[in-house]
């Protein structure tokens, strides 16, 4: 990696807003910025560039101020009409689950989004709404209010969509759904973004996403594409209350977890007792690729992010090739015995 730049008027210009890491992050953007234009790069690649940079930042304030919520997106198709059991199965998980202290995010359209938002409301709501060649209007919920983002490019709404959710909810939709869910699927299986809960809800008697692990099972893992242990990084299920359970026992005693290096470092929000340690390194002994799990206090290595501090750590160098794995591991501390 290059070194951080001595230009002393862009250092100047950051310090007056920034420091410390921050101030060395900002000064990287406004170098990396420049370099664009030292090479050469065409206008529309600039157009590209800056229109990309200006979504993420506008989108990432929006957010900021809720940081300490935690988020569920609704994927399902836009065509979906009030009358079918679908829709009021989507508004009635949104009621349930903002019940439970979450809000909710959608592509801000009709439909399963529209119904989504209609449950949660437009307090407890998030639109992320998409410019498309043919007119597309923002459902009336979310219509109009300050947490609806319209984002020019997919690339930038599915980057806000992966970064500021903890749990995912498909109901059935179009190519679009399947879109948004294979890729939160696939960043999930090779450690690209955080494990959260994906959840596959459908109607009672339907039998959509069956229809769709049928095929997963019959023609990715019978041809070795996928691993069996991929299957636990979502839940099918029929019941809105057993997908609100699923979201909101994954939060139980986890909280969130980060890499230094090869190591995982698992925030729990209360201690595990000795008993319970061991029973998770008897259990999960064929994961680790190095020593055992230990449970500690933050690591010298995490003094950036200070509001977490307080919280106890699990540590363990896991095989990476294994995201599923990992799952069970998260299920497994939220059902450990913690310390009184």
């Amino acid at each position: 990696m290059k070194e951080r730049t001595k230009d002393p008027r862009i250092a100047e210009l950051v310090g007056e807003i920034a420091q410390g890491r921050a101030a060395d992050l900002v000064a990287d953007l406004v170098e990396t910025s420049l370099q664009l234009g030292r090479d050469n790069a065409s206008i529309a690649e600039l157009k590209l560039m800056s229109r990309a940079l200006r979504e993420m930042r506008y989108a990432a304030h929006v957010f900021s101020k809720y940081h300490g919520v935690r988020k569920v997106a609704v994927f399902g198709s836009a065509r979906t009409k009030p009358k079918e059991e679908e829709f009021q199965l989507a508004k009635t998980f949104a009621q349930k689950i903002v019940a439970r202290d979450f809000m909710v995010i959608t592509g801000g359209g009709e439909g399963i989004m529209g119904a989504a938002q209609e449950g949660a409301g437009a307090e407890k709501s998030f639109g992320l709404n998409i410019r498309l060649p043919f007119e597309q209007h923002a459902n009336e919920t979310i219509h109009g209010d300050p947490k609806l983002i319209n984002f020019n490019y997919f690339f930038t709404r599915k980057l806000n969509f992966a970064k500021e959710t903890h749990a995912f909810v498909l109901l059935p939709g179009g190519f679009g759904t399947h879109d948004e869910g294979c890729e939160v699927l696939t960043l999930m299986q090779t450690g690209k973004m955080p494990i959260v809960p994906i959840v596959m809800l459908d109607r009672q008697n339907g039998h959509y996403w069956e229809t769709w692990r049928r095929f997963v099972v019959n023609d990715l893992l019978a041809h070795g594409l996928i691993s069996q242990t991929d299957f636990h990084l979502f839940h099918i299920t029929h019941d809105p209350d057993d997908a609100v359970n699923t979201i909101t026992s994954f939060y139980k005693n986890f909280h969130s977890y980060r890499w230094v290096r090869e190591k995982m470092v698992i925030r729990i929000q209360n201690k595990l007792t000795a008993a319970a340690l061991e029973d998770l390194n008897r259990r999960f002994d064929s994961l680790l690729v190095a020593d055992r799990i230990v449970q500690t206090t933050a690591l010298p290595e995490e003094r950036d992010d200070p509001s977490l501090a307080k919280l106890p750590r699990i540590v363990l160098t896991p095989d990476k090739h294994d995201f599923g794995s990992i799952r069970l591991l998260l299920n497994a501390l939220n059902t450990a015995e913690i310390q009184s």
